[in-house]
C-alpha cells in the first residue's frame, strides 16, 4: 500500500532540526516520532530542490509540497477513474479491486500502480458514510432495549435451566441506566420493563427510543410506523412519543447499544458464574451492581451517571402519574362464523351482528374487552383454559339462544305443568337414548303438541302412550289425530295377561 505522507508541518520541523539545529538523522528520527529512512528521504528531497533553512519568506505549504514531490503533478495528470463506478462494480460477485486495477493498467499503462490505486478508492469511499455526532437533550430521549447477552436460573421444581432476558434503559444526555431481568421478551415484560425503568427515573422523557423490535412496533416504516396498541397506550399513558429507529440502522440508538455493552460487561458478565434459581434473585444481583455502575464516575465527565441524570435529565422530566400503567395486551382479530373471536386459545362471544367483521381485543390480567370502531362491544371475565368457550346469551341470535337452554331439567318442568304421565313419558323418552340430546326434539314436539291440543288431551295421550310402550313424539301425535286419547283404556281382546314381556304394567311407573 502506498505510505502516508508526513504533514508539511512536521517536514518543516524536520528541515529546522537539521539545518538549525544540526541534529542527526537517528535524533531527528526520534524527535519527530518517525523512521530514520523516512528522515533520509525528506532531506534528500530537499537538497535537490535546493531547499535549505530558514525557507524562503512566503513559501507556503502547498508551494513546498510542490517543490519536494514534482512527481505529485505528474500524478494529478494521470486519468483519474470514475470511483462510483469502480464501487458499483465491486458490489458485483467475483470483481476484486485487482481485477479492476489491471482492466484500467490494459487501457492506460501509464496508469497508478496497485496500491495507489487501493489507497485513492479508500480515500473516496471514506466521503460516503460520514459519521454524524448526535447532541442530546436534556430530559428528551429514553432508549431502550435487550441485552443480546442472557442470563440463566435453575427452576427448584424441575431443575431446568431457563434464560433470562436483561432490559436496559439508557438517558441520551446523562447515560444513566435502568436494567432488569424477565423471563421472556414478550409484551407484558417489555412494557413491564418500561414501567420500572420509568418508576426508577422518577419521572418520564418526551421520547422513547426503541429499536424496530414486533414486540413495539407492528409495521417497521421509518416515516410512518405502526406501534404495538399496547405500547402506543402506554405512551398515551405517560405522555411520551415512541420514535422507532431505522430497520437495520443501528447507530440510530447507538447511545443504547454503548449502555447495552456496558450492561452486559459490568452487570450480565460478573454474575456468569452464580447460580440463580428465581428471576428475583437474578434481579437482586443485577440491581446490586446497577447501584455501583450509576454511582460511578465516569472517565471523561469525572461525574457519576446518576450526578449527571440529578443535574440534567431529572429537572425537565414530566411527572410520572398518580397511577401505575395497567398492562393491557391488544389484539387485531375477525369475528368468527360461531359470533366468538379468539385471545390465547380461549374464545370469547361478541354480538352475532359483527359476525366476519374486524374487532380489537383488550385483555388485562383479570378483563377481555373487545371493541368495534372504538366502541365497546362485549366483557368477559379472562378464563385461559384453551379450547373453551365464554358466551354470553345476549350475544347469540334467537334461535341460537333457545338451543342452548334446551336441558332435561327444561323439559321436566314443562311435564310437571302438564301431568304425571306426561312426566313419565319425557322421563322414558330421555332414558331410552343413549345421550340426553337425542331426546330434546321428541321433547319439543311434544311441547308443540300441547300448545295445539292443550294441557288435558296431552295428559291423557301420554297416559295412553305409556300404556302402549310408545315411548315418542311420533306414538303420541298418532293418538292425538286418532282422537284415541279420548278413548276409554281397555284390557286387550282375548284376556292376553299385562305380564308380557313387552309389556310393563302400570306398576313400573309408580
Amino acid at each position: 500500500m502506498a505510505r502516508k505522507r508526513l504533514s508539511m508541518r512536521k517536514i518543516r520541523e524536520v528541515l529546522r532540526l537539521k539545518h538549525s539545529g544540526g541534529l542527526s538523522i537517528r535524533a531527528i528520527a526520534r524527535a519527530c516520532s518517525v523512521g530514520k529512512e523516512t528522515v533520509r528521504e525528506y532531506l534528500c528531497r530537499a537538497s535537490e530542490a535546493g531547499i535549505g533553512w530558514p525557507l524562503p519568506e512566503g513559501l507556503g505549504d502547498e508551494e513546498l509540497e510542490q517543490r519536494l514531490f514534482p512527481s505529485v503533478l505528474k500524478e494529478a495528470s494521470k486519468r483519474t477513474p470514475n470511483w462510483a463506478l469502480v464501487h458499483q462494480e465491486l458490489r458485483k460477485k467475483g470483481v476484486t479491486r485487482q481485477l479492476l486495477w489491471t482492466e484500467y493498467k490494459e487501457e492506460d499503462p501509464d496508469f497508478w500502480g496497485y496500491s495507489q490505486f487501493c489507497e485513492l478508492y479508500r480515500q473516496w469511499s471514506k466521503q460516503l458514510h460520514p459519521m454524524m455526532r448526535v447532541p442530546h437533550k436534556a430530559g428528551d430521549k429514553l432508549f431502550v432495549d435487550f441485552a443480546g447477552l442472557t442470563m440463566t436460573y435453575t427452576d427448584p421444581s424441575t431443575g431446568e435451566v431457563k434464560k433470562a432476558y436483561v432490559f436496559v434503559a439508557t438517558w441520551g444526555a446523562s447515560n444513566y441506566t435502568y436494567a432488569e431481568a424477565f423471563p421472556c421478551q414478550d409484551l407484558t415484560s417489555w412494557i413491564s420493563g418500561h414501567v420500572k425503568a420509568l418508576e426508577y427515573f422518577g419521572g418520564v422523557p418526551r421520547a422513547l427510543v426503541p429499536d424496530n423490535t414486533k414486540t413495539g412496533v407492528t409495521s417497521p416504516c421509518y416515516y410512518e410506523p405502526d406501534l404495538n396498541p399496547t405500547y402506543h397506550e402506554l405512551a398515551d399513558f405517560y405522555g411520551a412519543a415512541v420514535l422507532p429507529t431505522r430497520v437495520k440502522k443501528p447507530k440510530d440508538k447507538a447511545k443504547v447499544e454503548k449502555g447495552v455493552q456496558i450492561v452486559e460487561s459490568w452487570l450480565i458478565a460478573p454474575l456468569r458464574k452464580r447460580q440463580f434459581f428465581s428471576i428475583d434473585e437474578i434481579n437482586e444481583a443485577l440491581w446490586e451492581r446497577l447501584e455501583g455502575l450509576n454511582t460511578r464516575p465516569m472517565q471523561h465527565f469525572k461525574k457519576s451517571r446518576r450526578e449527571m441524570f440529578e443535574e440534567l435529565d431529572r429537572p425537565l422530566l414530566q411527572p410520572l402519574p398518580q397511577t401505575a400503567f395497567k398492562i393491557a395486551e391488544w389484539k387485531r382479530a375477525k369475528v368468527g362464523i360461531d359470533y366468538h373471536v379468539e385471545f390465547k386459545r380461549h374464545y370469547y362471544s361478541v354480538p352475532y351482528t359483527l359476525i366476519q367483521k374486524p374487532v380489537d381485543i383488550c385483555a388485562t390480567d383479570r378483563v377481555v374487552e373487545v371493541f368495534y370502531k372504538t366502541k365497546r362491544v362485549s366483557s368477559h371475565k379472562r378464563d385461559d383454559t384453551p379450547g373453551r368457550h365464554s358466551t354470553h346469551p345476549e350475544h347469540m341470535p334467537e334461535a341460537h339462544r333457545q338451543y342452548a337452554e334446551w336441558n332435561p331439567e327444561r323439559f321436566y318442568k314443562w311435564a310437571e305443568k302438564i301431568g304425571d304421565f306426561t312426566v313419565k313419558l319425557v322421563n322414558h323418552i330421555f332414558s331410552s337414548r343413549r345421550h340426553p340430546e337425542q331426546g330434546y326434539r321428541s321433547c319439543l314436539g311434544l311441547m308443540r303438541l300441547e300448545t295445539r291440543y292443550g294441557k288435558e288431551r296431552m295428559e291423557a295421550a301420554s297416559k295412553r302412550a305409556l300404556f302402549f310402550s310408545y315411548y315418542s313424539y311420533r306414538g303420541v301425535k298418532n293418538i292425538l289425530e286418532a282422537g284415541l286419547d279420548k278413548v276409554e283404556l281397555e284390557e286387550p281382546v282375548g284376556g292376553v295377561s299385562k305380564t308380557h314381556p313387552n309389556i310393563r304394567g302400570t306398576d313400573y311407573y309408580s
